[in-house]
């Protein structure tokens, strides 16, 4: 079964999609890779072309809603943010000294034929945000799963999460775009 991509016609439409960590393993659970993701994130808009609308970096997987300016492609942006954070990540493992990680993600049986390592499943399931009750659904979502999981009582108690955003107009991690 192919897996699921951002169809070329669609490149510039606001998509949902999950960035899943392979056998969901929990890799995000030390400031470092939270500020790798966000700076990365970072870099992406700035030079890459990415519209960030909506976020959360859990321990083992990012929901989030983005597009791409004009003249720039959402899949290119996704390629390239998943290729540079595996190689990033694969040096704070190894900084941290985190061998079981390493070894679990090394011998994962779910990873791409003949990759010798990889952290995210290739499926981003991307969904294409066609009206605003559609979004909004989306971005309330993204903004609860820490409520769900436990980690807060409110969402914008999250600092990882665009919540912070829209509900307190915090800007201090990332800035996001808005739809106006």
């Amino acid at each position: 079964m192919p897996t699921p991509r951002i169809n070329k016609e669609n490149k510039n439409k606001i998509h949902f999609l999950t960035f899943t960590t392979i056998e969901w393993i929990d890799i995000f659970t030390k400031q470092e890779y939270f500020d790798l993701i966000i700076n990365t994130f970072k870099h992406c808009q700035k030079n890459q072309g990415l519209l960030l609308y909506g976020f959360v970096i859990m321990t083992n997987h990012i929901h989030c809603l983005v597009s791409a300016k004009e003249n720039y492609s959402s899949e290119d942006i996704v390629a390239s943010f998943k290729k540079f954070t595996t190689s990033q990540i694969k040096e704070l493992l190894e900084k941290d000294n985190r061998k079981y990680l390493s070894a679990l993600i090394k011998s994962s049986f779910a990873k791409k034929k003949n990759n010798f390592f990889q952290i995210w499943q290739r499926e981003n399931y991307p969904e294409i945000i066609e009206s605003e009750k559609f979004f909004l659904q989306k971005l309330n979502y993204i903004h609860n799963n820490p409520v769900k999981k436990g980690y807060v009582i409110k969402p914008e108690d999250w600092l990882y999460s665009s919540a912070r955003n829209y509900l307190l107009n915090d800007n201090s991690v990332i800035v996001v775009d808005r739809i106006v």
